[in-house]
């Protein structure tokens, strides 16, 4: 068993984002308990990660009150490798039924999570059916390969064969579409994703999209100018 994964497109928190938040605690089953979510500033860890963290935590606090439900949410900051080691934030992860990745720098995610006991305790989370939500940089972090700056790099590889493109909107997508064609690997998809916007994926259903904007699904070697686009409610199965 897995859990559901949550690729957003950026914008996480903010004014507008109430229904993805939704979302993602209506996901949770009710174990008579407070929802324990773990908000995990990675990407955000050469800014403001507590910033970030905090965003995260009281947006979840707000949204949960709103729909009746209680929650134990806290920040869990992982920002590099000492803390990506340690036992104690690992063991606060792994308990956790919603992992939160906010945006920030792409490469920090990939390369900070590979191999250590915080991603090992995530895995094995959302192993146990833990929802797994990634935004911007959290969300691209999570497919086989993602953008930065300095290149390319292998992603955390949760989500096979998609690349996941954030921030995008219809006016966005051309130019989007042909820089992120020209450097992408061999044979994977694409997913344009809206700010304020998410593509959920709950195992052996159709993804379904719920937020503010749209989503543009690209299988690989379709043309650019011709994604499938997916509003707030509808549903597509890659």
């Amino acid at each position: 068993m897995t859990g559901p994964i949550a690729l957003h497109g950026g914008g996480e928190y903010l004014a507008g984002d109430d229904r993805t938040i939704a979302a993602l605690l209506d996901l949770v089953p009710d174990a008579g308990r407070p929802i324990r979510i773990a908000v995990v500033p990675t990407a955000a860890a050469r800014g403001r990660p507590d910033l970030a963290g905090n965003n995260g935590v009281q947006a979840f606090r707000r949204v949960a009150a709103a729909a009746g439900r209680a929650v134990d949410a806290g920040i869990v900051s992982v920002v590099d490798a000492a803390s990506a080691a340690d036992r104690s934030l690992a063991a606060s992860l792994r308990d956790a039924d919603v992992i939160a990745f906010p945006g920030g720098d792409p490469d920090l995610i990939p390369t900070l999570m590979a191999g250590s006991p915080a991603w090992d305790a995530i895995t094995d989370a959302w192993g146990r059916g833990a929802v797994l939500a990634g935004a911007s940089a959290g969300a691209m972090a999570l497919g086989p390969w993602t953008w930065t700056p300095q290149g390319g790099v292998p992603g955390l590889g949760l989500v096979p064969g998609v690349v996941v493109v954030p921030h995008v909107d219809a006016r966005s997508w051309p130019d989007i579409a042909r820089r992120w064609g020209a450097a992408l690997p061999a044979g994977l998809h694409v997913i344009g994703l809206a700010e304020r916007t998410a593509a959920i994926i709950v195992p052996g259903r159709p993804w379904r999209v719920v937020g503010e904007g749209e989503v543009r699904w690209l299988p690989s070697g379709t043309a650019p100018d011709a994604p499938l686009v997916v509003a707030d409610g509808g549903e597509f199965t890659p």
